[in-house]
């Protein structure tokens, strides 16, 4: 165990580039959690911890926790509350910080419900729909130029979902969705479009994955040329479409009923 008083210190400074910077966190292969229910998830999870930052403060609240992370760190440090600030990603830091060792072993979709992430951007629709995945039992993510999972916003909107769902990336989504056809798998794009066919009267029986587009542009026509249905969720009103995160509960709610 080490102390850590000066939030200019070399381990600080490269702590904080891994909640600011995606480049930062794939040349280490570490991401970083703040806050008590974050950094104790770790624990449930296939991820391994590597360094444990905390305060007397927080230690004081949850001493069996910070123990147990403790043990399972390969580093542990005690800060004070100005290291804490320097850290933190939030107005009101708990005080707790931990950077997790990403995995190695190359992942690998299985049968049943998938949802597909066709370049979501937003952080927040990210982590909400991986919440929302693991809420309702979808057995797996693929994301395709989405921004990263590890963004601090996108592991704080998915309340910790990030570290238990089986999530891969895909470097090319036209032939992940070819090769998953060829298992047996269905494949529905969602677009806003009185044309597609409603979700409702889709079978979602079988092996299926559907398809969230871009917040902006939706899915690439590439994707679309390769699917087996456009399918839409019918709507009410004057609203042209519906919020990335919002459409995918819903899909996800359609898939699984």
């Amino acid at each position: 165990m080490e102390k850590i008083t000066s939030k200019n210190n070399i381990i600080v400074k490269d702590t904080k580039k891994l909640f600011t910077s995606s480049k930062a966190r794939y040349e280490n292969r570490r991401f970083a959690l703040e806050g008590a229910r974050l950094c104790f998830d770790v624990l449930n999870s296939v991820y391994k911890p590597d360094s444990l930052f905390y305060t007397e403060d927080i230690y004081e609240k949850y001493p069996s926790e910070i123990d147990a992370l403790s043990k399972e760190a390969k580093q542990v440090y005690v800060i004070n509350s100005q290291v804490s600030e320097k850290l933190s990603e939030t107005k009101s830091p708990q005080g707790v910080f931990l950077t997790v060792e990403m995995s190695n072993g190359k992942q690998a979709i299985g049968n049943g419900k998938i949802v597909a992430l066709d370049n979501v951007q937003d952080p927040a629709n990210v982590g909400a729909i991986i919440r929302s995945a693991e809420a309702l039992g979808i057995d797996g993510i693929i994301t395709y130029n989405c921004c990263d999972v590890f963004n601090s916003k996108a592991i704080r909107a998915s309340m910790g979902s990030v570290l238990r769902m089986n999530i891969i990336n895909s470097n090319d989504l036209q032939k992940t969705l070819v090769d998953m056809k060829s298992q047996g798998f269905k494949v529905y794009s969602t677009v806003p479009s009185s044309s597609a066919v409603k979700i409702t009267n889709i079978d979602f029986s079988g092996n299926a994955v559907s398809v969230i587009g871009n917040e902006a542009n939706g899915v690439e026509e590439n994707i679309k040329a390769v699917s087996d249905e456009l399918i839409t969720i019918p709507m009410l009103g004057r609203a042209e479409s519906l919020n990335a995160g919002v459409a995918g509960a819903i899909t996800m709610w359609e898939m699984l009923r």
